[in-house]
């Protein structure tokens, strides 16, 4: 089976396990946030690493940088989610706590991938 140039990224791979990680947690939220906040933080989540694969499919820099824009910016999206989360008691501060820290590694991967990306284009 061929392996695509994302699935060799670290950041994809930490990116789709914090995903599958959202998916578990947003089990346990109450059944009102339904359409709300679990259906948020799922796509949010989901966006991220779709968005790296995505970007690992265009040909030019420019290009890819954009994509891992994209992919940070659902990070943020993220966090925000995240804290309301947390402020209105559906996950616990360890919870919270150990999510903040993976999505800290991964938006620290992205600034890396985006800054690699954005030097390729200033060549």
């Amino acid at each position: 089976m061929y392996t695509y140039s994302f699935e060799k990224l670290e950041v994809w791979n930490e990116s789709k396990e914090f995903t599958k990680s959202i998916y578990t947690i947003t089990t346990t939220f109450p059944d009102q946030e339904k359409f709300g906040l679990v259906s948020q933080l799922r796509r949010a989540s989901v966006s991220i690493c779709s968005n790296i694969a995505e970007g690992s499919a265009r040909n030019t820099y420019k290009d890819k940088a954009h994509f891992t824009t994209m992919a940070f910016s659902s990070a943020i999206e993220v966090i925000n989610q995240l804290i309301l989360s947390f402020e209105m008691d559906f996950i616990s501060e360890e919870v919270y706590s150990k999510l903040r820290l993976e999505l800290e590694s991964i938006t620290n991967k992205l600034n890396g991938l985006r800054n690699y990306q954005t030097n390729q284009i200033n060549k």
